[in-house]
Order: structure tokens, then sequence, then C-alpha cells
């Protein structure tokens, strides 16, 4: 029963890991900000890296998206 509940939890942090890589690729990201290919980042650090992008697709021309 716990190699079950372990399989489950390694399997769903396999496709969690695997939708933000998939999110990065989609919108042409294969290296990280150190130069690192993404494939072989962590599911924390590929985290991080889509934040980055997110924050790059704000278009800050807008007066609804500047900060001050």
């Amino acid at each position: 029963m716990k190699q079950l509940i372990a399989n489950s939890v390694d399997l769903h942090q396999d496709m969690k890991r695997n939708f933000v890589l998939d999110k990065l690729l989609e919108q042409g990201i294969t290296k990280s900000q150190q130069g690192q290919d993404i494939h072989l980042l962590s599911y924390e650090e590929l985290k991080y890296e889509l934040v980055l992008q997110s924050f790059r697709e704000i278009d800050v021309a807008k007066d609804a998206n500047r900060w001050f």
C-alpha cells in the first residue's frame, strides 16, 4: 500500500513538472536564465522560469499594466 501511495505521489509530481515544462516549450523557452537546458531543471526551477516568462509578456505600454 505504501508503495502505491509513493508511486501516486511521484506520478503527480511528474505530471506537474511536465505541465510547466510544456508551457515553457510552447513559448519557445529552451534555456533557463542561467543558460541551462530546461529539461534538466527541477519543478521549482521550472515554475520560476515560467513566472519570469509571464513577466516578459506584460505590455507595460498599456496604462492598466503600469505599476506607477
